[in-house]
């Protein structure tokens, strides 16, 4: 026979049972049966989802920290997270997951809205700790900040810009970067950047800090005469050795961190770095830029170094059909390259331009089995992130990787940029923002045994599988 104790401990789990099969979710407050305050709900919400780019020296227009900064735009917020227009995260999650999702649950939302209706209230936020972020960074504090050496000027005649920037820097010491984070001056007008590393030594260099410091590509004939005039190449006219893709920038990507031993590169104590094509949009009034770079060292040399590569447009992979969108039509074109080794994929960059509307991309095993690589149903410009797995996806060898995308040159598109549409034709893949282009670059390491076990969003091996990742590599 039960005790009364054992049957109430058993109507309690039938309880228990109960509410979490209709998805109350415990340990979170429930909207309905208590007040939502600032201090205990909200701010957790705000600061982790919100605050990293809603702050001062980031990306965002205003902050987004204290309680009168999120009381002020409380109804702004509530109105963008119920539409999901923030955070923003074009990827869908239903078909990958990514490290560095900045989606809202369903839960959150409610809060967020409920917390509007009653009011905005604080809460005990006496002891509330604010979240800590070094200023003009989204990695953490640099180990070293080099700037421009003179702000590039940016005239207002309404004109694309392809600028070549040199930006030269000497340290103390040679040492291992981990990680190189751009910092524009003029988010509204940086629309993507390439950086590569330029090593120098004394004996071919004298003054490697010594300018002009940029130019207009456009100026130049060739790429030998605008790299003469901004003093790139040894004082003997020679061509100094360089890492490419030192660090890379679209609107809306986060600087990239791995794992120790993965990625990261050699830096000396002389040197510069290129901004091959440091693309401005256009601006309507004269203005400049002056970015930052941060430096992230490491004790180590890199073990195995990132590799890189890109389908469609400038890439290894033909576009089918041709690259051409008629005004008026709504165009899809698709690109494919075999993967001819074994690889471990780890992070995906869709690229398109404004009248981009749908991307999607997966690989195709010879099995015939499909791994997914990425959905983004709604592209939009503006959030151009370098998506990168939780861990090494391995793509085996003989494999094809498939990237589809879809553009739309209507006048019922709001952000085609002219009026009325104009044929947008293929022309060298032009980079200009009223161009287009349709592109997947990805980042990989040659596949070794146990890369399925890296865990990259908390930089160590999966927590509990150390053992038999030791088993896969013996």
């Amino acid at each position: 026979m039960l005790t009364m104790r054992a049957v109430v401990q058993c109507l309690a789990m039938c309880v228990i049972a109960a509410l979490s099969a209709c998805g109350f979710e415990f340990g979170k407050p429930s909207p309905e049966d208590s007040l939502v305050t600032f201090a205990q709900h909200i701010a957790p919400i705000i600061h982790q989802n919100c605050t990293p780019c809603h702050r001062h020296g980031a990306a965002g227009p205003f902050p987004l920290i204290t309680y009168h900064e999120v009381r002020k735009k409380a109804k702004t917020i509530c109105k963008v997270t119920q539409s999901r227009y923030m955070p923003p995260w074009p990827a869908d999650p239903s078909y990958v997951s990514f490290i560095g999702e900045k989606r809202l649950s369903d839960h959150d939302i409610e809060l967020l809205s409920r917390w509007v209706e009653d009011g905005c209230a604080p809460g005990d936020t006496s002891g509330m700790l604010l979240p800590d972020f070094p200023e003009g960074s989204m990695l953490g504090r640099p180990d070293w900040v080099i700037r421009y050496r003179e702000p590039v000027p940016l005239p207002g005649d309404n004109t694309d810009r392809f600028m070549m920037v040199k930006v030269p820097f000497e340290l103390p010491f040679d040492t291992f970067l981990r990680a190189v984070e751009y910092v524009p001056g003029h988010r509204k007008l940086v629309h993507h950047t390439n950086g590569h590393l330029v090593h120098y030594t004394k004996e071919l260099k004298k003054q490697p800090m010594k300018g002009p410091y940029y130019a207009h590509r456009d100026s130049f004939q060739d790429m030998d005469a605008a790299f003469r005039f901004i003093n790139l190449l040894n004082d003997d006219g020679s061509y100094p050795l360089l890492t490419l893709s030192a660090f890379n920038y679209l609107p809306g990507m986060n600087p990239l961190s791995f794992p120790d031993g993965i990625g990261g590169f050699k830096i000396g104590r002389s040197g510069a770095f290129l901004l091959n094509d440091q693309h401005y949009g256009p601006s309507l009034r004269d203005t400049s830029d002056d970015a930052t770079l941060n430096l992230f060292f490491m004790d180590k040399p890199p073990v195995r170094p990132l590799m890189e590569t890109q389908l469609g447009s400038l890439g290894i992979s033909e576009i089918v059909p041709r690259f051409n969108i008629p005004a008026g039509t709504v165009r899809s074109f698709h690109t494919r390259a075999l993967i001819r080794s074994d690889i471990s994929m780890i992070s995906v960059n869709p690229h398109m331009h404004l009248l981009g509307t749908h991307f999607k991309a997966f690989a195709v095993a010879p099995s015939g089995d499909t791994i997914p690589l990425i959905s983004i149903p709604k592209w939009d410009f503006r959030w151009q992130y370098t998506y990168v797995f939780r861990k090494p996806v391995r793509i085996p060898a003989g494999s094809v990787v498939w990237a589809f995308g879809t553009f739309d040159n209507r006048s019922s598109n709001p952000r085609n940029p002219f009026s009325p549409p104009r044929d947008i034709n293929e022309s060298n893949s032009s980079m200009k923002t009223t161009d287009e282009m349709f592109q997947l670059i990805f980042q990989y390491l040659p596949y070794q045994r146990g890369d399925e076990l890296i865990d990259l969003e908390h930089h160590s091996i999966t927590k509990g599988i150390k053992n038999e990742l030791q088993q896969v590599q013996d």
